[in-house]
């Protein structure tokens, strides 16, 4: 009897912590918020501005080609939750450069909107080939690119968050980050990388409310993948191709869906059948 008196406790002690795992997440609103994407003049970059102003939030969108910017910015803006209230605006910058002109940058854009309140750092780019075919100027492109300029603007952000309490981050990786590819040498290095750096920020960020959430998307159907698919070798196309091709659009909003979660750090996978999949 006793033994059945314990695993009726047993049985209600794992029914309520899944309850509170399961249920207890609080969704976070965008209304009046300021968001930052970098990357965000095309692709997944520009899908998460859209999603992110459809929301209520003032937007700063972070690219070095100006007139990809310009365009950017009159399309975000009409897609606006509250057009006569939302602001958005665009900041040519290069996030791999120079760390204090990202920190200079970033902290401007939080005098013209407000608080940065969530970071999403799309920028990044991928060059296709076997580690003794890639010359060291698109190794270092590559690194500098997709590990410093996620890095630098999440330094640049970090204190300010801290100092209020709050605050959200994106580092989006790839299905690349989590295994090696034939092909994606530096690639997979430099988007490895990337999950070490939100490991660990989660662990220094917690304690002052701030989520981290790691995004691993598979091809999506954006100018950089046209891009990419110039370098990309025979096999390494077999092997990407055969986790299909998603939407910026479906990333985006799963991504920023995922990122206003309460929670545990946030390893978004989205798989090929383009279902989300939440991994903490």
């Amino acid at each position: 009897m006793i033994e059945v008196f314990v695993s009726v406790i047993l049985i209600c002690v794992i029914l309520l912590i899944t309850k509170h795992l399961l249920l207890g997440r609080k969704s976070h609103s965008l209304e009046n918020r300021h968001v930052v994407v970098t990357g965000g003049s095309s692709g997944i970059g520009k899908c998460v501005a859209l999603e992110a102003v459809r929301r209520g939030a003032h937007v700063t969108l972070i690219a070095r080609d100006v007139k990809k910017l310009e365009s950017a910015v009159m399309e975000v803006t009409k897609c606006a939750l509250h057009p006569e209230k939302q602001k958005v605006q665009y900041v040519s910058l290069d996030v791999s450069g120079n760390y204090e002109d990202v920190e200079k940058a970033l902290h401007s854009a939080e005098e013209e909107l407000g608080p940065i309140f969530l970071l999403v750092n799309c920028a990044g780019s991928a060059i296709c080939g076997r580690l003794e075919d890639i010359c060291i100027k698109d190794i270092k492109y590559q690194m500098d690119l997709n590990f410093l300029g996620t890095l630098y603007p999440t330094k640049a952000v970090i204190s300010r968050m801290k100092g209020r309490g709050e605050g959200k981050i994106v580092l989006v990786s790839s299905q690349a980050g989590l295994l090696g590819i034939y092909g994606y040498t530096v690639y997979s290095s430099s988007k490895y990388a990337l999950r070490g750096l939100a490991e660990a920020l989660h662990m220094e960020a917690k304690p002052y409310n701030i989520s981290v959430t790691l995004s691993f998307p598979p091809d999506t159907d954006t100018p950089g993948l046209a891009i990419e698919e110039k370098t990309k070798l025979m096999e390494t196309k077999l092997i990407s191709e055969s986790a299909g091709l998603m939407s910026p659009e479906a990333v985006a909003k799963q991504l920023v869906k995922d990122a206003l979660m309460d929670g545990l750090l946030r390893r978004v996978l989205t798989t090929w059948k383009r279902k989300p999949c939440l991994r903490c």
